[in-house]
């Protein structure tokens, strides 16, 4: 069955939620989400949205900030886009409904707590508490369900794009789409196609991400012919909470911000081995520190010691934090909280241009999946709901303008999917085997210290492993965790190939073998599908499976 719409966007985080409500004003929006509408990134960010507010601060400064961490490989105009779009960003969201955390006594409207982040030079960090996602997600969320022009389909997950010749480029028509209920996949025709899917963290087996995060939307824009950029930086956030009853549950960077400290399990504080700038650095040298210390020490995890705060400030600025940690049974007024480096946020990802255009006509992206150039080779922290907000409203404005052409576009109907002769998987042990030991040896072989011969070991194994994988997808009838391996296959094999073309040390990216920055590495790694091919079955109009790779 075909279904048409306008607009359609896949995901449902603050990315793509914000789309739909841009795009709404023009026509009839979709928004595929394969979970229920609020689980998503955005959903589990604590921290906050970094953007100048206060008049301490200036432009110049977030600026130089988000630069200084990008390692040399930010795009500057696209930094100085984000940063000056971003108070009027933040007044949007304000008028969306979202409750921002005042300073205590500050009246309605006024007096914005501003939080403090590693890489920042003065206080910017707006929050809702420590659970700025949360917040985010449910604000803008019923927004989108009071629209009578969006439509939120939950539990159905994008298969591949749809792509067909169109003035002799290829051009994106929609999706196929899985209901995962039922396993029925439909085509879903649409003028303009937001990619929203957020990151990709489940590829290692250490994340932050919940398990949605499976880089759905990197693998099909991948395999539709789109060009792929600087996969290689996968920022790994130093404090993710080390606790076997806990999964995923991230320790803040706002933590270290109200000057948490990271010490040994015998109590001694290590960063100023490291840098100048001890917690309060940037990601990768914190991760990477961390990293060092338990190699040594041989010890499992680290501690991160909050007891110089008041019970009463711990309560008051992280209530989520506190009273989940203490449903593990951790006080962290008076004991330090165990914690690892984790899979964070992927600062690569589906290469765009400042409206948030891909190279495949008709495909937009914004949020994780996207490579936009903000981040460069690491993420300032708090930047990443900015940048979601920002490119959906620029996605909304390019749209606008090319509204009046779009809507003379006709659609043909794609064909419908065909599973072939493909047969009910009968050991679904073989999918499970196959996600750990992707997840294992990214995390052995590709996480925060790389080496040559790490990568080489690591890619050859992808190889086998994706034409495995491949075989599955055409065998047997579709399930939304066959369809999930295949893309966590795809991306491994992308993180690793871009790895290796990186022949220096640089940001997020750390190879033993290279451990110097060299000027002329200053560019990005990019990574384009060599072949688009019919596939034998599943629909005319799918793209190539990760054979391509």
């Amino acid at each position: 069955m075909n279904h048409e719409c306008d607009f359609l966007v896949l995901g449902s985080g603050l990315a793509g939620l914000l789309s739909a409500l841009k795009l709404a004003g023009l026509g009839r929006v979709v928004v595929a989400t394969k979970k229920d509408a609020a689980e998503s990134n955005t959903n589990h960010a604590q921290g906050g949205i970094a953007a100048v507010t206060s008049p301490t601060d200036s432009v110049e400064s977030h600026a130089a900030d988000t630069l200084a961490a990008g390692a040399g490989l930010c795009d500057e105009s696209i930094v100085r886009i984000v940063v000056r779009e971003a108070p009027e960003r933040i007044k949007e969201l304000m008028q969306l409904g979202v409750r921002f955390t005042h300073r205590k006594g500050a009246k309605s409207g006024a007096g914005l707590d501003l939080g403090l982040e590693a890489g920042h030079a003065h206080r910017r960090v707006l929050h809702a508490g420590d659970i700025t996602g949360q917040e985010l997600e449910r604000a803008v969320l019923l927004r989108c369900r009071e629209h009578p022009r969006i439509r939120i389909v939950e539990d159905h997950l994008a298969v591949d794009l749809i792509c067909r010749p169109d003035g002799g480029r290829d051009r994106c028509q929609g999706a196929y789409v899985m209901d995962a209920r039922t396993r029925r996949i439909d085509s879903w025709s649409a003028k303009a196609t937001v990619l929203a899917t957020g990151g990709a963290g489940k590829v290692y087996l250490y994340t932050s991400n919940p398990d949605i995060a499976s880089g759905d939307g990197m693998a099909m824009a991948y395999r539709a012919g789109a060009a792929m950029a600087n996969m290689e930086f996968v920022q790994f956030h130093p404090t993710c909470l080390y606790h076997p009853q806990a999964k995923s549950f991230l320790l803040s960077e706002a933590l270290r911000g109200e000057g948490g400290r990271l010490v040994l399990k015998n109590g001694a504080a290590f960063m100023a081995k490291y840098t100048p700038m001890k917690e309060l650095a940037p990601r990768d040298i914190v991760a990477r520190a961390i990293d060092a210390e338990l190699k040594r020490t041989g010890d499992d995890c680290v501690y991160l010691d909050m007891t110089h705060q008041s019970r009463d400030f711990l309560k008051t600025r992280f209530p989520n934090i506190y009273e989940k940690l203490l449903g593990w049974g951790i006080d962290m007024a008076v004991e330090p909280i165990p914690a690892v480096p984790a899979a964070h946020y992927f600062c690569g990802g589906v290469r765009t241009d400042e409206h948030g255009a891909t190279t495949v006509p008709g495909l937009y992206a914004a949020g994780e999946v996207a490579c936009t150039g903000l981040h460069g080779a690491n993420r300032l922290a708090s930047n990443s709901l900015l940048e979601g907000c920002v490119f959906a409203h620029r996605i909304g404005l390019e749209l606008r303008e090319r509204w009046p052409a779009l809507k003379k576009l006709r659609l043909r109907p794609p064909k419908a999917w065909n599973p072939g002769k493909a047969v009910p998987l009968d050991e679904a042990v073989v999918i499970s085997q196959n996600w750990d030991e992707i997840r294992r040896l990214m995390w052995n072989y590709v996480a925060i210290v790389r080496s040559d011969r790490r990568l080489d070991r690591a890619l050859h194994r992808m190889w086998l492993l994706n034409a495995e994988i491949d075989q599955y997808y055409w065998d047997f009838i579709l399930t939304p965790d066959l369809v999930e391996l295949r893309n966590l296959a795809v991306v491994a094999t992308l993180v690793i190939s871009s790895a290796r073309k990186r022949k220096e040390s640089r940001g997020l990216h750390y190879n033993l073998d290279y451990p110097k920055t060299l000027p002329a590495q200053r560019r990005d790694t990019v990574i384009t599908c060599p072949q688009i091919t019919r596939p034998p079955h599943g629909g005319a109009d799918a793209v190539s499976s990760g054979s391509s790779l």
